[in-house]
């Protein structure tokens, strides 16, 4: 299994929900959820997860893997976007607000944000994880692409255009940052996630003992130790009113 600084995180935020609930089930809400990536092990970890997702095939994926899991009753799904999320939620109903992979793609980020810090209870978070356009800079250049390198490095929403380009944006630190701030939350934490744990080939892993253990120490120390972390793939923040 790879080393997961992001599931170590919110395993802190559920356990301080549970609290704060009184042992009571905490309350998630996934939006841009897809087909239960996150959604599926979190309701079987005994969380009450809600997925806000556009796609109906996504939806129906996401119902047949809970129903597999044993946790369909622990899954609600919402089809709509996120620019509806104010009409789809209640305000202040989740004591945990995802957003893995949506920021990239979404019309407007700013909204986004605004509604989903809506939905965060009392004492609750916002959990957003977002690619990083300097990593996909460096991977880009290693692997030879350096037009596209250099379109990356010019452009400060890290948007490219051409076959496979999906994403509308990607991140850095600071402009993550402004990002939350400007929605009237406080960043808690900024950190990496897939730091060194992308880089490090399979056979090292497989030939040397310990090489796993070894491994994970060092990305979880290393997501949150700048500049390494301004590097991962991805960029995972938390945030509070």
């Amino acid at each position: 299994m790879r080393p997961d600084a992001v599931r170590r995180v919110l395993d802190l935020e559920l356990t301080a929900a549970r609290e704060r609930r009184h042992g009571q089930p905490p309350r998630v809400l996934d939006v841009g959820g897809g087909s239960g990536v996150f959604a599926v092990p979190l309701a079987a970890a005994g969380c009450e997860v809600t997925v806000v997702e556009p796609s109906p095939n996504a939806l129906a994926t996401l119902q047949r893997r809970a129903q597999e899991a044993g946790v369909a009753d622990r899954i609600t799904a919402v089809q709509g976007d996120s620019d509806a999320l104010d009409q789809l939620v209640d305000p202040g109903s989740a004591d945990l607000v995802l957003a893995h992979g949506l920021l990239e793609v979404v019309d407007d980020p700013k909204l986004t944000v605004a509604a989903m810090a809506g939905a965060v209870a009392p004492g609750g978070a916002l959990s957003l994880l977002v690619a990083n356009r300097f990593a996909a800079i460096l991977h880009r250049a290693i692997s030879g692409k350096l037009v596209d390198a250099r379109k990356l490095l010019d452009d400060p929403a890290g948007q490219i255009t051409g076959p496979g380009e999906s994403l509308l944006r990607r991140f850095d630190t600071d402009g993550l940052r402004a990002l939350i701030s400007g929605a009237g939350l406080t960043v808690e934490l900024i950190q990496g996630y897939g730091v060194v744990a992308d880089l490090v080939p399979g056979s090292v892993l497989d030939a040397s003992p310990g090489a796993q253990d070894a491994l994970a120490q060092l990305e979880l120390v290393a997501a949150t130790t700048p500049p390494l972390r301004d590097v991962a793939t991805r960029l995972h923040a938390i945030a509070r009113r």
